[in-house]
């Protein structure tokens, strides 16, 4: 397949195989994996199945491979099982960038805060925090049914851990950081108007909604953007009626541009009001019973309930809003939503995007990239049934059901042993 067409009448559609700069850092390739909780950290400490999930994806072509969820802080986790960065875990993370780039590709830490979605069995304030008060839906399953409004005191603090965290994911070899503000996480609390209803210069407009993201985004800059790229993954739309438009989007993101963000990763929906819209697709009814947390299968029987009826995946489906974003900014922008051939990643190029984030086509088969290459593929055979959603909370992770079982042993071992 031919990578020749223009997206702007001068520029030719670059090779989704050639290199690409993001800030300080250079891909050999436009291919990146997307973050997605891989279950692989209990108790919080980064595993050797973390470490062998990443190596094999890096192995298998990707420029970039995105590890999920690094909390900033003890309360910024979502589940007690998730990799908190912090002194103690570094050499963990070391053992597992060193993998990644032994195999060639970038590691990239995404680093997050949960905000009022949390389901910790502990936390240092009585309510979580949000952008606002009040009632807080994601705690109907914890009995924390309320949320209280950080103040500006709480952001600091907070912009302090982000930073704090991006220069431990620094010291543990990273060559990226991810700052995620979408799904419904904390800097999504305070960007989507069906979270924040602030009355003072943090609320209101979209300008004023992003004014706290983009201080993080600012400080975090300040302090490693020189070293790493610096991105930003952002929702194009949350999915549910109160929620954020693509129009909205198109404003945040010339504010991260404005403030020097190296790259946007452009996904969508949100975990509590509409996780069907973050995967396109539902979530299967069976799939329900293979999970077992009570938590997950609660969690995930609700879900059933609330999502459309009659959805169906279709490839590239954020496509008609992420390219009101292009259209919106100069800047990098990665598209992510149902990338799974090359016809689509043409497409995707073709349109003006600098490269692709994949996530479930590379749980299915971590070959992919490799296989688009040497032409011995041009679709993945990824079904979009979501069971590797629910795979996530067993006890070997984050897998295609239909692929190879890892040794469960390995999410057992710290990954620095």
């Amino acid at each position: 397949m031919a990578f020749v067409a223009a997206h702007d009448g001068n520029t030719a559609t670059p090779s989704p195989f050639s290199p690409f700069a993001i800030g300080p850092l250079k891909l050999r390739n436009r291919f990146i994996k997307s973050a997605t909780n891989e279950g692989m950290a209990p108790g919080g400490v980064p595993t050797k199945m973390l470490v062998e999930h990443h190596r094999r994806i890096a192995a298998g072509g990707v420029a970039m491979t995105t590890v999920a969820y690094c909390a900033v802080s003890p309360d910024g986790k979502t589940f007690p099982d998730q990799v908190q960065l912090e002194p103690t875990t570094v050499r963990h993370l070391r053992v597992l960038t060193d993998a990644v780039h032994r195999e060639g590709a970038a590691a990239c830490a995404q680093i997050t805060h949960g905000g009022a979605f949390n389901f910790l069995p502990k936390l240092s304030t009585r309510y979580p925090l949000s952008s606002s008060g009040g009632f807080n839906a994601a705690g109907i399953l914890t009995g924390r049914l309320f949320k209280t409004a950080m103040t500006e005191g709480d952001m600091h603090r907070t912009v302090d851990e982000f930073v704090a965290a991006a220069r431990l994911a620094r010291d543990a070899g990273f060559d990226a950081v991810e700052i995620h503000m979408g799904h419904g996480y904390l800097l999504s609390q305070f960007l989507s108007p069906g979270h924040n209803k602030r009355r003072d210069p943090y609320g209101g407009g979209v300008e004023k909604r992003a004014r706290f993201p983009a201080l993080v985004l600012r400080r975090v800059l300040d302090a490693v953007g020189g070293e790493l790229a610096v991105t930003c993954k952002i929702g194009v739309i949350e999915g549910f009626r109160r929620g954020g438009t693509a129009e909205d989007a198109v404003r945040v993101a010339q504010v991260l541009e404005r403030e020097g963000a190296h790259l946007l990763v452009l996904s969508g929906g949100m975990n509590v009001e509409a996780p069907w819209a973050i995967f396109g697709s539902p979530l299967p009814r069976e799939a329900v019973e293979t999970a077992q947390s009570p938590l997950m299968k609660i969690a995930s029987r609700i879900t059933c309930l609330m999502q459309p009826k009659n959805m169906a995946f279709r490839e590239m489906y954020f496509l008609e809003h992420s390219r009101k974003v292009r259209a919106g900014v100069r800047m990098p922008l990665a598209y992510l939503g149902g990338v799974k051939s090359l016809a689509g990643i043409q497409q995707a190029l073709s349109d003006g995007f600098d490269c692709v984030v994949m996530a479930r086509a590379l749980i299915h088969d971590p070959d992919l990239v490799n296989k688009f290459r040497t032409g011995a593929a041009t679709e993945s055979g990824c079904v979009s049934c979501n069971r590797c959603v629910v795979a996530m909370y067993t006890p070997g992770g984050t897998h295609c059901v239909f692929g190879e079982h890892s040794d469960e042993r390995l999410n057992r071992i710290p990954a620095d042993t």
